[in-house]
């Protein structure tokens, strides 16, 4: 029996299914992948709810808040990963934690599968079952599973309040006895969820709003937010990618839209840049020259800096004052986590993910995966599912983890050659 269609058999039920909830440990992260008030169903299945001392504390969730909630809180972060036989995360625990996990554990969170799949190597041989929030299909059944979408509205609100706390003017328009200030203008590049969201905030604190999106079915919401769509002629390429997303471009047709950009840049206060590609690094949209011929005091947030940024001078986690041609300088965020900042909310809506995405595969409270369901893996093998009994199953992976391993061989092999 394949992979994708196999059926997996639940847990004994002589003991109950024990849930691990961690204390995340990537720096900078706050958020926490279960809050005390999504335990009710949980508790109600008799699951034993082990949480790390300090796991809410970021996302404002106290260690009494679970105790109440059913928990059982430990300061023993190794017991929960030797006994956790589910552990939903944030983040997917580092390379010294997949080694401790327990043996056939079934872990759920991000796990950037496509962008950094060597990471999945350790927690792939323990072995344990990994589901990827990454790849949950973008289908209706999934909806509100979909927690890329719930940390992109957290990104793009962020982004633009970031963005109105650096400025050097104010948002709205103001009728004063002293004269009138004109509204800032900000330019959105990237319409989906995060563009979106960043539109519709600029759009609430008085700003007039530009957007430019490759895809020109964007036009519409963007329209519909209040904003103006800039078009521009890519030559008929198909410029829609799958599940929403838009496909890589060649650079002809991204020339085309710097071009655009650079144009609209240099009448900008603030620039919100959101343009990525699943698994693929974020396309250089914004010059050098579109940067230094803003006016000084503008601002751009370059949303996608965690895989590269949108812009020439980007350097992911480092915010930069770029010199302008006219005097000044621009300031140029790009911060890496931007959902993290936003962590009450932010886990809100995760949790919320988690849970839903939880129901798939809880079913009286023991674990019961069907891989031929296609939000967990699928005929095609393109759902959720990384990792099962010691194998990648997501067909995409597979074939990234076989290119990472090919690579490992080339540079044993290069270091032992005399």
């Amino acid at each position: 029996m394949s992979t994708a269609a196999r059926l997996v058999p639940s847990l004994s039920m002589e003991a109950p299914l024990i849930l691990g909830i961690l204390k995340e440990s990537a720096p900078g992260e706050t958020r926490v992948s279960l809050l005390p008030e999504n335990l009710k169903s949980l508790v109600a299945q008799d699951l034993s709810i082990q949480v790390e001392s300090g796991a809410g504390e970021g996302a404002g969730a106290s260690d009494r808040g679970y105790t109440e909630a059913g928990a059982t809180i430990t300061a023993d972060r190794r017991w929960i990963l030797a006994n956790a036989d589910l552990l939903p995360v944030v983040n997917l625990p580092n390379a010294a934690d997949q080694t401790r996990l327990k043996a056939g554990a079934v872990v759920v969170g991000f796990m950037k599968p496509l962008d950094a799949p060597a990471a999945l190597i350790e927690a792939i041989h323990r072995p344990t079952t990994l589901f990827s929030m990454e790849l949950v299909p973008r289908i209706t059944r999934a909806q509100s599973m979909d927690a890329l979408s719930s940390m992109a509205t957290i990104a793009g609100y962020k982004a633009v309040v970031s963005a109105a706390d650096l400025l050097p003017r104010l948002f709205p328009m103001l009728i004063t006895a002293a004269g009138t200030i004109p509204p800032a203008r900000v330019f959105v590049i990237g319409a989906g969820v995060a563009g979106l969201q960043a539109i519709a905030t600029a759009r609430r604190l008085g700003a007039v709003v530009e957007a430019y999106d490759v895809r020109a079915a964007a036009g519409e919401q963007v329209r519909s937010l209040g904003a103006k769509f800039l078009d521009v002629d890519l030559g008929g390429i198909n410029t829609e990618g799958g599940g929403g997303y838009a496909a890589e471009l060649t650079e002809e047709a991204l020339d085309r839209g710097r071009d655009l950009i650079t144009k609209t840049a240099a009448h900008s206060d603030v620039i919100i840049t959101t343009a990525q590609v699943p698994g693929r690094p974020a396309p250089t949209l914004i010059r050098r020259a579109a940067v230094e011929a803003m006016r000084p005091g503008s601002v751009i947030v370059d949303v996608a800096a965690p895989a590269g940024g949108n812009c020439e001078l980007t350097q992911p986690g480092v915010t930069q004052i770029i010199a302008t041609q006219n005097g000044g300088g621009v300031t140029l965020l790009a911060p890496l986590n931007l959902a993290a900042e936003v962590p009450i909310h932010a886990s809100q809506l995760y949790a919320r993910n988690i849970l839903n995405f939880l129901a798939l595969i809880l079913k009286n409270g023991a674990l019961s995966i069907d891989l031929t369901d296609e939000i967990l893996a699928g005929e095609l093998q393109s759902g959720a599912c990384v990792a099962h009994e010691g194998q990648p199953v997501n067909a995409r992976v597979a074939k990234l983890l076989e290119a990472a391993h090919a690579t490992e061989l080339e540079i044993a092999h290069a270091g032992s050659t005399p």
